[in-house]
């Protein structure tokens, strides 16, 4: 099984080498094989090759089986032009795989809830959150331009859907949906946008399809609001690519810290890109101190996704619960009482427990 990894910038580099650490485990227990082949992207590659995005990187990306990201971006790059910055590449990344659904869990450990900013009795017995968020249209990828105008300059920014993007996003939903809780809340602001009215139209449509499934509707606004006052009454939550955006931030902090959580961005086919949310934290690169959990965990979500291998991932999933419920922890996580590790260590933690 052929991987394209790509560490990127900041913390990548550090994250990326536990995340390896624990499929080399896996591919050891189970004799698996698994390939890596290493490509830049980011700063880094606009560094060393002039573009956030090498043709080479691309290359190695379109050859392999699925792509393990670190994370892009710092400081040293803020002031690029836009087609120069490290985000480009990602973006660039994405547009190329056709990676257009973006699965977010949310997902709080039990062990964790005192890392939670929300009050126990609003968490109850955990969280196991999903948001499929669509990845490579919107606002994001519309028409952008600048106009000169008598009063200074105006900024546009088009938020296009066709309904063929919208089916096939909203069809992988219902599918999650269907083998979760089966309950899907569509999350839009129909009542301003256009394009929220078409997503509407066609999701209940869709929904005709899979009467098993509960589909609720809510709008963005109010469902930022629900996510702090009652997130539990979520399962599977469906929204397009900047409402996806926000959202899915927001629902990570309910977890605890944004190190904790992973993501896999699909297409039609089975490959993927998989990367923890968090960005590249360049001030504590280096330092040992980056929670590689989100990037662990993300690394179960390939082999579930990519490879069909739900018993190994399902492996590093216990794997990474039992070390929390030991104690240790990363400075991100950390509470009094607990086990301070740096990054190398939690990794090799929980290595050693698969």
């Amino acid at each position: 099984m052929k991987i394209a990894v790509l560490p990127g910038d900041g913390i990548g580099r550090e994250i990326i080498n536990e995340a390896i650490k624990v499929l080399d485990k896996v591919a050891l227990k189970y004799k698996l094989k698994f390939e890596f082949n290493e490509g830049l992207i980011g700063g880094c590659a606009v560094d060393e090759k002039g573009r956030p995005f090498p043709k080479e990187t691309l290359e190695i990306c379109k050859n392999s089986d699925a792509v393990l990201l670190g994370a892009v971006g710092g400081p040293k790059w803020d002031k690029n032009p836009s087609n120069m910055r490290p985000e480009k590449g990602l973006l660039e990344l994405r547009k190329s795989l056709g990676v257009f659904s973006n699965l977010r869990p949310a997902i709080l450990f039990s062990d964790l809830k005192e890392a939670s900013n929300l009050k126990e009795e609003v968490i109850k017995d955990g969280l196991d959150i999903m948001i499929v968020r669509e990845l490579i249209s919107g606002a994001y990828f519309g028409e952008k331009k600048r106009i000169d105008t008598k009063d200074g300059e105006k900024a546009l920014d088009t938020i296009e859907y066709s309904s063929y993007e919208i089916e096939r996003i909203t069809k992988r939903a219902f599918e999650i949906a269907r083998k979760r809780n089966k309950k899907l809340t569509l999350i839009d602001k129909a009542n301003v946008l256009e394009t929220s009215k078409l997503w509407r139209k066609i999701v209940s449509k869709i929904s005709l399809d899979y009467k098993d499934v509960k589909l609720d509707y809510m709008y963005v606004d109010n469902a930022a609001m629900q996510l702090i006052k009652d997130p539990n009454q979520f399962d599977v939550i469906l929204t397009e690519n900047m409402f996806g955006d926000i959202l899915s931030d927001e629902a990570s902090m309910l977890t605890g810290s944004l190190g904790m959580l992973p993501s896999a961005s699909l297409g039609k086919d089975n490959a993927g890109i998989y990367e923890p949310i968090h960005g590249s934290a360049p001030d504590i690169a280096g330092e040992d101190k980056a929670n590689p959990i989100g990037t662990i965990m993300s690394v179960a979500m390939m082999l579930k996704y990519s490879f069909g291998m739900e018993k190994e991932a399902r492996d590093i999933e216990k794997a990474v619960e039992t070390v929390l419920n030991k104690g240790y922890r990363t400075s991100d996580i950390y509470k009094e009482g607990k086990k301070l590790v740096g990054t190398e260590k939690m990794g090799t933690l929980i290595s050693e427990e698969i």
